[in-house]
């Protein structure tokens, strides 16, 4: 019995904590919400200024929205430092497209484009929900909406990010008109005929709704407006005036000379761009 009064001590003892797993985690995501409108003849692209990473607010002005060309914009959320490396990736291809063909990229293609990208990353990929709005070659508005790894399609209004379980909701019924009967003999509802003010009605709606029900969104929004050459800017605020903190501006064209040869879209009769900044709440 003394033989085995004292048991070796590797079969004595068990280990008594679990092995240890390491991982690698370079994500993060920062909140905030972006959306897109398509129109007859122009598109509106939006987003919020909030950084956040879960109830703390980083900065509360970080860019969502970049315009690419005059006829397109970007807009990015998700995890941020990803989104503004792909947005510089991507302004770096429409350059060596403009040089190489002497005219920027058109919408449809860059569409493309940003699928290519996002696909070739697809074993690491950007952890970035894309919105692309703009105006394709036939003068009519679109939005295209990705997914981090580069499935996207054509739309009549997208929204992604924190809050987009809010907001798509509402837009679905405004833009698409679901759960909605129309009044007999009333005309169908077709997407994409409504008024640009009426438009920017609900982008600034979306918005405020949403500021009021999630902390990972608010501070300040920015609204770019694409429109159509040649439109008239009579209806850019339809029948509302200016609110409290609201600012519209015109940018300068992208177009630019190259190899001698002037861009399509420069100068006068060309998409016109304008930004509309507007302040939300800030809790």
């Amino acid at each position: 019995m003394a033989l085995y009064h004292n048991p070796p001590m590797a079969y004595a003892q068990e280990p008594t904590t679990a092995p240890i797993e390491h991982r690698f985690n370079p994500y993060s995501d920062n909140g905030g919400s972006i959306l897109a409108i398509a129109g007859s003849d122009f598109s509106v692209i939006a987003g919020d200024t909030r950084q956040s990473e879960g109830y703390n607010i980083q900065t509360r002005y970080a860019r969502k929205v970049w315009q690419l060309t005059d006829k397109a914009v970007l807009a990015t959320n998700g995890f941020a430092a990803d989104g503004n490396n792909f947005v510089k990736r991507v302004k770096q291809r429409l350059e060596w497209y403009e040089h190489a063909h002497h005219k920027p990229m058109g919408l449809k293609s860059i569409a493309r484009m940003i699928q290519t990208m996002l696909y070739g990353k697809r074993f690491f990929p950007y952890y970035v929900y894309n919105i692309l709005g703009g105006i394709e070659e036939d003068g009519t508005g679109a939005v295209y909406s990705f997914d981090p790894v580069g499935s996207y399609e054509r739309e009549a209004c997208r929204a992604a990010g924190a809050a987009q379980s809010l907001i798509q909701p509402f837009l679905d019924n405004q833009i698409y008109f679901k759960n909605q009967q129309p009044e007999p003999g009333a005309a169908p509802f077709i997407p994409g005929n409504l008024p640009l003010g009426t438009v920017l009605s609900l982008v600034v709606d979306s918005f405020t709704s949403a500021t009021e029900r999630h902390i990972e969104v608010g501070d300040g929004m920015e609204i770019y407006v694409v429109m159509k050459r040649g439109r008239t800017t009579d209806d850019l605020l339809g029948d509302n005036k200016l609110a409290p903190g609201m600012t519209i501006e015109e940018l300068p064209s992208l177009g630019e000379s190259v190899g001698g040869v002037e861009s399509e879209g420069e100068g006068q009769g060309g998409e016109r761009t304008f930004l509309v900044r507007q302040a939300l709440k800030r809790d």
